[in-house]
């Protein structure tokens, strides 16, 4: 588990094509200081798990289906990443709680720049919007934003200088995919409401009443 708060701006080293997936092996000296074989870290808000570390890198296999579903398939040598260990329990939660299972990509439509901030304009993919909500929370490219702006297509965020100088979202551009992951809590809600009260729901809502009387 996540909080969106990005840790460190990485960078690709190399990518190794194995056929149906590919090795990434990435430099992240703050990530890696307590990494070690099995962890998990996010890539752009992609869980990875930690093949191995070295020198303030680590290897991650990523199979066809996370580059499939992700924009981590058009990433290259040199590309910049985020990057995010996963949360300690007991620890404060800066964001939200965010996954690392990317539920599509999005892809940046135009930027507004401001005085003291940045708003983006991102179009969404089919079926998303229905989680996305004004003030509500959303992960792009890893990184826990507040929805500014929520439509059918589109949704638009605004970014501070910290968000924009710490991260990949201060480098990308008009055309670029990000990857999206909305809030898990609205997908458990529409799962329960559309499930309908079963037979078991029922005989559980009578034997309360009983307990009551």
């Amino acid at each position: 588990m996540f909080t969106g708060i990005v840790e460190e701006l990485g960078e690709v080293v190399a990518i190794e094509d194995l056929g149906d997936a590919s090795r990434f092996r990435l430099r992240g000296p703050v990530v890696t200081e307590d990494a070690k074989h099995g962890d998990s870290i996010a890539v752009n808000g992609v869980c990875l798990t930690v093949v191995d570390t070295a020198d303030g890198e680590f290897t991650a296999d990523v199979m066809a289906e996370t580059l499939n579903r992700s924009s981590l398939g058009a990433l290259a040598a040199g590309s910049r990443v985020n990057l995010e260990r996963p949360m300690a329990l007991g620890g404060r939660l800066g964001g939200h709680l965010v996954q690392g299972h990317v539920d599509g990509t999005g892809t940046i439509v135009d930027r507004t720049p401001a005085e003291h901030w940045e708003i983006v304009k991102i179009a969404l993919p089919a079926g998303l919007s229905r989680y996305v909500v004004e003030k509500g929370s959303i992960t792009v490219d890893g990184v826990s934003l507040t929805v500014v702006d929520a439509a059918d297509d589109y949704f638009t965020i605004s970014l501070i200088p910290t968000t924009l100088a710490l991260t990949t979202l201060g480098i990308k551009k008009a055309g670029d995919p990000v990857n999206l992951e909305v809030d898990v809590l609205a997908k458990y809600v529409e799962r329960l409401l559309g499930r309908g009260a079963d037979s078991a729901d029922l005989k559980d809502l009578e034997e309360i009443k009983e307990m009551d009387r």
